[in-house]
């Protein structure tokens, strides 16, 4: 058994009596401001390692290691519950390092928001947090500037943890029940998006990206995949012959497979992209796979006069691809059951929220009823006609 100190910066985990951290912090100093945490570190039956959080005070670790070697003694160290000892950062740790987890197509993203939440919450031992405190949360948050839905993301993905664990017997109701009463800061499609490019819009971007991150977004605009399915796409995924994308249960959002046809514009961008000898996947920069466009997309809708970000009036980003392809399918009078087919979209209502109506489909609707009703005023005109004929 051990006391360990946790770097304040690097958050590096080590032995309470270093002075200096392999970051360059110096400890001593930081322990003095009560800027290091301290855990305790033992073994339970069975050899498995265990760490766990006891706060700020080195009295305070020593107290809890001597409370787990006094009960290690007496084969007691299963009375305190798992929730009542656990930190949010142990939870984690446990969490993400499931096999099924770790092959989630959606794994780089959970890991994202669930080191977010543990910025706040990752010393908090499990049974203590309140609804409030998530309350808090969401209100500093949105004070820093976040989205509602990047906020709903960050404490969705701990309570879907939450629930794991307690399938597993790790946390008790009275946790589960914390995450549930907090609702959500965004309400039914509340964040829905509308944005659509058009095709000079399109061209002008085209020309503007770089090479690599032009197949990337052409790939969403042609073939309405998520980002996270294009960048990890492989050319094991694509038959060129048959111009089919196939994609795995496992590695769609919604867990069901899909063939996305290849069109003759991806066909061409696909076909010019070289295939590396180390790595299977389609899309790399300087040999290795992409994994963010963010600051390339940004630059080239600047240089295309295309209004970019979340935040933006009229902002373009990557995910509107989906908005794009949906839209364009729709207007081409491809059938919804077919679009839904490609694009994975298990319900009507999700679909709705990809397929924009724009002015141009308001201004064929009043045409379509003005045609109409022409057509009616010419029938009716007709009657009396008619009429006068079979009298005569």
């Amino acid at each position: 058994m051990a006391i360990l100190a946790e770097c304040p910066v690097c958050h590096k985990k080590q032995s309470a009596s270093n002075r200096l951290c392999d970051c360059g912090e110096d400890l001593v100093k930081a322990k003095k401001s009560k800027r290091v945490h301290y855990w305790i570190s033992y073994r339970l039956p069975g050899g498995k390692q265990r760490r766990e959080s006891v706060g700020c005070s080195i009295e305070e670790a020593k107290d809890a290691d001597g409370k787990r070697r006094s009960q290690k003694r007496e084969n007691r160290i299963f009375d305190i519950k798992p929730d009542a000892k656990m930190s949010f950062y142990e939870l984690t740790e446990w969490y993400l390092d499931l096999e099924k987890v770790k092959r989630l197509a959606y794994y780089s993203i959970l890991k994202i928001n669930l080191n977010s939440f543990n910025s706040s919450f990752g010393n908090v031992i499990v049974n203590k947090i309140k609804p409030v405190d998530l309350e808090n949360y969401q209100a500093k948050r949105k004070a820093e500037g976040l989205s509602d839905s990047y906020i709903d993301s960050q404490i969705g993905a701990a309570r879907t943890m939450i629930n794991k664990a307690f399938d597993n017997d790790l946390v008790g109701g009275d946790v589960v029940k914390v995450f549930r009463r907090v609702d959500n800061l965004l309400k039914g499609n509340a964040n829905a998006r509308d944005r659509v490019l058009t095709s000079d819009e399109f061209n002008r971007l085209m020309e503007a990206l770089p090479s690599h991150t032009r197949a990337i977004v052409a790939t969403g605009y042609y073939a309405g995949m998520r980002k996270g399915e294009v960048l990890n796409l492989t050319w094991s995924h694509i038959d060129m012959k048959n111009r089919i994308i196939q994609l795995e249960a496992s590695e769609t959002k919604d867990r069901e497979a899909r063939k996305i046809p290849i069109c003759d514009g991806l066909y061409d961008i696909l076909v010019s992209i070289p295939k590396a000898i180390h790595d299977d996947h389609v899309f790399l920069f300087k040999g290795e796979p992409i994994k963010d466009i963010r600051t390339a997309l940004a630059r080239a809708c600047r240089d295309a006069g295309i209004p970019y970000g979340r935040g933006t009036k009229d902002g373009f980003v990557f995910h509107d691809t989906r908005h794009c392809f949906n839209t364009n399918m729709r207007k081409s009078g491809v059938p919804e059951s077919v679009i839904m087919k490609i694009t994975g979209h298990s319900t009507r209502e999700m679909f709705l929220r990809y397929d924009t109506v724009d002015s141009s489909d308001t201004r064929k609707a009043v045409d379509q009823m003005e045609g109409f009703l022409k057509s009616v005023d010419q029938n009716v005109d007709q009657v009396p006609l008619n009429i006068k004929r079979v009298n005569q």
